[in-house]
């Protein structure tokens, strides 16, 4: 029996494409749009691969946020871009997070869940100012208790890291065995959730396919936000 659940930010709480997709528009606009789905799990790719160098100080969040940008443009056959036109493709981005809004569906299981008192809580990765920014923006904090909110930078672990997981089923109160993470990312939201002992609800509505030969760990899977309320109720 599922007794609290814990939810991933990025792309499951809100759309994130679509700001990002606004940004790519405005900066680069002869960027051939109609790959900028297939971009934008790219973009979100080389978000995890390159933010565990931040973690180890190896970069500068400002160097990350330009890597990823290019290499995502360059995977795309666009030409290499210098580290000012990163930047500026960042401003217009961050500019478009500050209009980011909770999708109904979501909003819908969420007060179904603040209604039946179902414990929540939130993990998820990336620097600690910008990611509380976007909690606060969607007005999680009417849902979530800030003492049940976990943002990687802030403790030294990420997802897919057991020990963040384990940080989060202490620190929230929560029962690994009856705990369920719902989150678009198979590597870090549900091998996470795995490697933690919690249940997963992998919410792929990106339409992601798992590398062959991968066997599914998740309890349930999802593919539409329609899907998410009947789900978890």
């Amino acid at each position: 029996m599922i007794t609290s659940i814990v939810f991933d930010v990025d792309d499951t709480i809100y759309d994130q494409q679509a700001p990002y997709r606004i940004a790519m528009g405005k900066c680069f606009p002869d960027f051939d749009m109609a790959h900028i789905n297939q971009a934008y799990i790219r973009f979100r790719h080389y978000s995890d691969v390159g933010f565990p160098r931040v973690m180890a100080g190896e970069w500068t969040t400002e160097y990350f946020r330009f890597w990823r940008c290019k290499e995502t443009l360059l995977e795309f056959g666009y030409r290499e871009i210098d580290e000012a036109t990163g930047n500026y493709f960042q401003e217009v981005y961050e500019q478009e997070l500050e209009n980011i809004t909770m999708l109904d569906e979501m909003r819908m299981t969420l007060d179904f869940l603040k209604e039946k008192k179902v414990p929540m809580g939130i993990i998820t990765n990336g620097p600690t100012e910008h990611q509380l920014k976007k909690v606060k923006k969607l007005g999680l904090y009417d849902y979530v208790d800030p003492k049940r909110v976990i943002v990687s930078q802030a403790t030294g672990f990420q997802k897919p890291e057991k020990e963040i997981f384990n940080l989060a089923a202490e620190q929230f109160d929560m029962n690994p065995s009856t705990t369920l993470y719902v989150g678009d990312s198979y590597d870090n939201d549900v091998m996470g959730a795995f490697n933690g002992g919690w249940h997963s609800m992998w919410f792929n509505h990106r339409g992601r396919s798992l590398k062959p030969g991968t066997k599914p760990v998740f309890d349930l899977e999802i593919d539409n936000f329609e899907q998410l309320f009947g789900a978890v109720k």
